[in-house]
Formats: structure tokens, sequence, C-alpha cells
């Protein structure tokens, strides 16, 4: 029986982990775009942003998730099939979209905590402003939103259990269907380990990532 759990909680972890890595690939760099948005000149640009980050962050996730899957079906739009790649399609846009609004919160933090009087340096050396963000406020950005970043990452891995809601086949969903056929309480104990030792991995790498950036100290 313990084999039958574990290699069910597998199938679910290869989903949460497909999630996970979609959800990140997606986020990251639409975030940093909703940074770029948030302190542009252009106001209606500038707003729209605030406006938008203000409407995710403000509105939970699960219903997002709902509203994202649901949605377009109630106006006649099928975008998503009603398999499980479908859903878990639909999940990976709403978690992009909700992600990439918190990130871009940390990006902008990241971008205004860097000195002004650097990028002036590198001005005066004539260095473009591209060169001034990829080598002066890139790198400093970076050093700055790894301890934020990493709470939000590994606050992803246990979102994930919220693609259940749709009846996406993830870790959760998994160790809850042998509560609901056998009524057995265990397995959900069990799918706990998982979750820990994904995040115990995560945790050690967002470790060593931060010695490597400790070049500002």
């Amino acid at each position: 029986m313990i084999w039958t759990v574990t290699q069910a909680l597998l199938n679910g972890l290869i989903t949460t982990f497909e999630i996970f890595i979609f959800t990140l690939a997606l986020a990251l760099p639409f975030g940093l775009i909703l940074a770029f948005g948030a302190m542009s000149r252009v106001k209606i640009l500038r707003y729209f942003v605030q406006v938008l980050v203000w409407i995710i962050r403000g509105t939970p996730l699960m219903l997002q998730l709902i509203v994202m899957f649901y949605g377009p079906g109630m106006l006649g739009l099928n975008i998503w099939s009603g398999d499980e790649a479908g859903r878990i399609a639909a999940t990976v846009v709403a978690f992009s979209i909700n992600y990439a609004c918190y990130f871009s919160v940390i990006f902008k933090g990241g971008i205004e905590g860097v000195p002004a009087g650097q990028r002036e340096a590198g001005e005066v050396l004539g260095m473009t402003k591209s060169q001034i963000f990829f080598r002066v406020t890139l790198l400093q950005m970076v050093k700055r939103v790894v301890p934020p970043m990493s709470n939000e990452i590994i606050t992803l891995v246990k979102d994930t259990a919220l693609a259940r809601t749709i009846a996406a086949y993830e870790l959760t969903f998994a160790g809850y269907s042998f509560m609901k056929s056998a009524g057995l309480v265990w397995p959900l104990f069990y799918t706990g380990v998982f979750y820990l030792a994904f995040v115990g991995v995560l945790t050690l790498l967002f470790g060593y990532f931060e010695k490597k950036l400790s070049y500002f100290r």
C-alpha cells in the first residue's frame, strides 16, 4: 500500500514541479517588465501597472485561478481544454500573473535601492543606459532581491496545492484522493514530507546563492 501511495504522490509531484517551473519562467521576466512599467515616466502606463498590481495583490489567488479557468468558458471562449493539460495551463497562467505582480514590487524596490550616485558615475564614465543597468544596477539589485524573492518562491511551492481547486492532479490532490476513496489519513501527512523535501532543497539553493552574492558586503 505504501508503494501505491508513494507512486501516486510522485506523479502528483511531477505536476507540482511543472506548475512551479513554468510559473517561475513566466513570472520572473513579466515581473521585471511590470517593475519597469511601475517606474515609467508615462503616467498612463504607470497607473495601469499600479492598478493591476493592486487588484492582483488584493484578491485571493484561489479566486483568480477559478476566474482564469472557468471565466472564458462562461463567456463562450474555449481557451482551455477540459483535460489535465488544460487545467495545468490555466493554473500556470493564473499563477504567473499573480506572482509577477508580487515580484514586480520586489524588483522595483531592489532597483530603487541602488544608490543613484552609482548610476550617475556610470554616465560620467560614458556608459550607455543599458550598460549601466546590466553592469551596475542589475548586479546589485539581484543581491538585494534574493532574500524576499526566496520567500515568495517557497510560498509558490505551497500555493501549487491550490490547483486542486480546478481538479488538477497535483501533490495535495494525490494525497487527498486516498482519504476520499479508502478513508486513509496518513497519506496526507506523507504528502507533507514531499513538500518539506521540496522546500528544503530550495532553501539550500537560496542559501548557496546568497553566499555567492555576498560580493557587495
